[in-house]
């Protein structure tokens, strides 16, 4: 199925970031989202996810086949990383957490407590829940954050897994994921008029 969003009208607080939002992503495809500070990728992305309603426009998909990732890992200090993906793995009804494990290198990490993993495995971590959700579209917000370079091409082979499996992507990232099967969507073109003078720190966290 296409994932596509029509005249899709946007807020953060009381603030309408985005309108006329036109977009479409196939499966099979990716869509990067770029746009300096404010220009409303983090607003799309959870607007997407269903975390936050439209001010106008419309989804053309049902918010619960979205997987969303953000800037925070959500994941519990004491539980291990098997727990914690085998928790995962309970939760949306995945029979096998093989495949998550390898995507991000994570068997020789099973036993440690997630308190005692580094920026990096936390984030490997977090996004290894993904793999296990089954959801055809992924919702990503900087997933790159705090990955070394061996990394982020674990991630991007993640990405192109899910594609080649029939799935979509909207990814909001700086980096160049070498993802042939992806295009580009600039949001400045998206910006909503503001009135007045507008606040430098909640356009740095519209961002």
């Amino acid at each position: 199925m296409e994932f596509s969003v029509h005249d899709l009208a946007c807020r953060r607080g009381d603030l309408t970031v985005l309108s006329g939002v036109n977009l479409t992503v196939r499966p099979g495809t990716a869509l990067i989202l770029r746009g300096p500070n404010g220009s409303g990728k983090t607003t799309l992305l959870r607007c997407l996810a269903g975390l936050t309603p439209p001010v106008a426009g419309s989804l053309g998909f049902s918010t619960d086949d979205v997987a969303y990732a953000a800037h925070a890992d959500g994941l519990k200090a004491q539980m291990t990383v098997l727990e914690t993906v085998t928790f995962w793995a309970q939760i949306f009804g995945a029979h096998d957490v093989a495949a998550a494990l390898d995507a991000f290198d994570l068997r020789p990490l099973l036993e440690r407590r997630t308190q005692n993993l580094s920026a990096g495995q936390k984030r490997r971590l977090s996004l290894a829940r993904l793999v296990l959700t089954g959801r055809p579209l992924w919702a990503l917000d900087e997933p790159t954050v705090s990955l070394d370079t061996t990394a982020v091409a674990q991630f991007a082979d993640a990405v192109r897994g899910h594609l080649a499996g029939g799935g979509a992507a909207v990814i909001a990232t700086h980096i160049d994921l070498g993802l042939a099967e992806a295009e580009t969507l600039e949001l400045s073109q998206f910006r909503a008029a503001q009135t007045g003078a507008g606040d430098p720190f909640l356009d740095e966290a519209l961002s």
